[in-house]
Parts: structure tokens; C-alpha cells; sequence
């Protein structure tokens, strides 16, 4: 009973997986619900480009109509009107193809430049999404370290106040040594509860921001994780960047599109040219009469046979100023998506641009928390040597070792610091 309850346990609680970064972002590349709207609108483009396309081809109608006529009527035997009730039955089928409209053919180059812009979006939408979530990775890294460094002061708290302790019994140490560490004790306490929470909740935004709605996943930085060089001083740097990006593309097939739009607008000046074949037989027989009709139904049927082929064209003369009006849209609408072009450069060349000046600020701060780091960690290991000697009070090295725990954050938050910008850079940098 007892291996079955286990077994129970285990499958109602399924075993944290570990995932990386990278995991992450392989993940949520595929599974966030605006990658799959993005995805879905491309297999709607799919399907316009099949619609636009089977405009070239002909429409085939088929029909069968029943019914009857009371009272005066055309006898279809002397051609007579006469007063009558009749049956007439007719099959109909007809053939309709636009032989020229222009608008058809420029609708087919709309769709597929609908489609190319659709594809640019899924990209964009996969950026967003990576975007958010490498920000919020590397956030609850540096909430997870930094409530580490807290849970290592404690618990070298908790030991030196029983150390301290032991010291007061024998005499070596005040008793103000105790009260003074147990007072930075609960400070740090409640750093912790705050410190927790704040991990928890940046736990909760990665998780969002993978769409992901159970806590069964556990986030580790990679073990060949290092630090990064990047050159930004590469000639055209921003500019190659901008023009790769998706955003970027986007707006650029939105331009051709409504530039398309002008010629579909323009194309109503255009005469079409029609084309229509038709079949069609009937049955007509009197209703309510003794006479017996001398026509038979498959005679009926055989020699009331009708085929009519026609063509029309036309020519589009005066249209009360629609087409022109669209047509002026249409041109407004390019305009306005320059300016859009205008604004998706301005926010492209800022968030590079910060990226990079932040990327520098990091490593420049990297490199000197790494010295100080060193110097804090020689500091502590000579402090901890004077106060198990007795020659420095337990209020001085409680700094001294805090100091040293707050460089060891200092150092992995500030190469996480370095780490985001680049993983930022990445996707910026990735190829469709």
C-alpha cells in the first residue's frame, strides 16, 4: 500500500527539469501563443495566395428549378395564353471567366508580399518573446544569487554566535559580542524574507514570459558560461543590425504592399473582359387536364436543349470619383508606412545603442569588482584570523565578512550584467 501511495506521489509531482538559458529560449521560440498567432497567419497568406490565384479560374454553377404556374399562363403547344395551371421544370449549368481583369494578377503579388511580411512577423514575435525572456532569466539569476549570499550569512551567523557563545563562557569575549551579532542577525533575517520573495516573483515573471503555468522547472545558468567579447566598433555596426531586423523587414514588405495597393486601385480604370457559357433544358407539362400531353418527359428534355455562349466587356467610364479617391488613399498609406519605417529605425538604433552601452558599462564594472573582489576576499581571510586570535571584535569582522559575501554578489551580478547584453545582441544578430 505504502510503494503505491509512493508511485501516486511521484506522478502527481513530476521531478523539476533543469533548463538553461538556451533551453529556454528553444522553448519558448516555438511554444509561446504570439509564435504560433504568427505562425497561423502565414498559413492564412498560404491560403490567400490559393484564393487570388483561382481568380483566373473559371466559376461553374449548376441549378435545377421546380415550379408552378396558376391561372393565365402560355400554352406551350399552340404558344396561346389560356387560362391554365402549368408544371415547368428546368436543369441549368453555366460557365463564368473573367478572360481579363488586371486586378487578379496584381492581387496574386499582393498576397505573396502579404505572406513574405507575415514571415518577417513570426521572426519579430520569436525576438519579442526571446527578448523577454533572456531579461527576465537573467533577473531571477541575480535574485536567486544575491538570497544565496544572504542564506551564507546566516548560516555563518547562526555558527558564529554558538562560537561566540562558548567564548563568553570561558571568559574570552564579552557578552556584548553576542548581542551585537544577534542583532545583525535579524537584519539579515528579514533581508532573506524579502530577498525570498523577490526570488519567487522573478521565478513567476520567467515562467510567464515562457508560457509555461506550472512551477516544475528548474533554472540554471550553463556551466560553460563565460564572458563574451563583442566589437562594436565595427564599420556600418548599428546599420547591418537594423537592416537584418526582423521589425525592420517587416515594415519594408509592408511598404511594398501598399505600394501594390496603388496598382490594384489604379487597375479599377481598367476594362474587364467576361466570357459565359450556358445549358439548359426544361419540362412543361398542364396541370389538372384530361388531355394527355403528346410530348413525353425525355422528349421534353431532349429537344428543349439550349447552349448560349457570350462575351462582354466593360469599360469603366465615370464612377462618381471612387477610383480616384482610393487611389489617393492608397498613396497616403505608403506615406504613412514610411513613417513608420522612420520610427521602427529610431527605436531599433536606440535599443542597440543601449545594449552597447551597457554591454561596456558591465565589462568595465566586471573587471573592477573582479580586483576588488580579490582584495575583499584576501580582507576577509585575514579578519577571520584576527578574530579567532581574539584581536578583532565580532561587530568589526561581521562587516568585514559582509563586505566580502556582498563582492561575491557584486561579481556574478555584474557578469550576468555582461552575459544579458550579449544574449540580447544575439537575437538581434540572428539570421532568418
Amino acid at each position: 500500500m505504502k510503494k503505491l501511495f509512493f508511485i501516486f506521489i511521484i506522478n502527481l509531482f513530476p521531478a523539476q527539469q533543469s533548463w538553461t538559458l538556451k533551453e529556454c529560449l528553444d522553448y519558448a521560440s516555438i511554444n509561446h501563443p504570439l509564435v504560433k498567432q504568427a505562425t497561423v497567419n502565414i498559413q492564412k497568406n498560404d491560403r490567400q495566395i490559393a484564393a487570388s490565384k483561382g481568380m483566373l479560374l473559371p466559376s461553374v454553377n449548376a441549378g435545377v428549378n421546380h415550379s408552378y404556374s396558376l391561372g393565365s399562363s402560355i400554352n406551350q403547344s399552340s404558344n396561346q395564353r389560356e387560362t391554365l395551371n402549368t408544371q415547368y421544370d428546368q436543369v441549368i449549368a453555366q460557365a463564368n471567366i473573367e478572360l481579363f481583369n488586371w486586378r487578379n494578377y496584381l492581387n496574386i503579388s499582393l498576397s505573396k508580399l502579404n505572406k513574405n511580411a507575415s514571415i518577417y512577423r513570426l521572426k519579430q514575435a520569436q525576438n519579442e518573446v526571446k527578448f523577454n525572456v533572456i531579461q527576465n532569466f537573467f533577473t531571477y539569476q541575480n535574485s536567486k544569487s544575491w538570497l544565496e549570499v544572504l542564506e551564507t550569512q546566516i548560516a555563518g551567523i547562526e555558527e558564529q554566535i554558538k562560537r561566540t557563545e562558548k567564548e563568553v563562557e570561558i571568559g574570552s569575549r564579552s557578552k556584548s559580542d553576542v548581542y551585537d551579532i544577534k542583532a545583525n542577525l535579524g537584519t539579515l533575517q528579514e533581508q532573506w524574507v524579502s530577498a525570498k520573495n523577490q526570488r519567487d516573483l522573478a521565478k513567476i515573471n520567467l515562467l510567464n514570459a515562457l508560457n509555461i503555468t506550472q512551477d516544475s522547472i528548474y533554472f540554471v545558468m550553463d556551466d560553460n558560461e563565460s564572458l563574451v567579447q563583442e566589437d562594436f566598433n565595427t564599420a556600418d555596426f548599428t546599420n547591418k543590425l537594423i537592416e537584418n531586423n526582423p521589425a525592420y523587414k517587416t515594415v519594408i514588405a509592408e511598404i511594398s504592399a501598399q505600394q501594390k495597393n496603388i496598382d490594384i486601385e489604379k487597375s479599377a480604370y481598367l476594362p474587364t473582359l467576361n466570357g459565359n457559357y450556358s445549358w439548359s433544358t426544361f419540362y412543361n407539362k398542364s396541370l389538372g387536364s384530361n388531355v394527355l400531353s403528346n410530348t413525353s418527359f425525355s422528349d421534353q428534355f431532349s429537344q428543349n436543349k439550349n447552349q448560349s455562349i457570350s462575351f462582354g466587356l466593360n469599360i469603366p467610364i465615370f464612377n462618381k470619383f471612387q477610383i480616384k479617391n482610393n487611389v489617393e488613399i492608397a498613396k497616403l498609406n505608403v506615406i504613412n508606412s514610411h513613417y513608420s519605417k522612420d520610427l521602427i529605425i529610431n527605436d531599433l538604433t536606440k535599443s542597440i545603442n543601449s545594449i552597447k552601452a551597457q554591454f561596456l558599462n558591465a565589462q568595465e564594472k566586471y573587471s573592477l569588482l573582479e580586483l576588488n573582489f580579490e582584495n575583499q576576499k584576501l580582507s576577509f581571510q585575514k579578519s577571520e584570523e584576527k578574530y579567532k586570535e581574539g584581536l578583532m571584535d565580532a561587530y568589526t569582522f561581521f562587516v568585514v565578512r559582509n563586505n566580502w559575501l556582498q563582492a561575491n554578489y557584486n561579481l556574478i551580478s555584474s557578469k550576468n550584467d555582461v552575459n544579458q547584453q550579449v544574449e540580447l545582441l544575439k537575437v538581434l544578430q540572428s539570421e532568418f
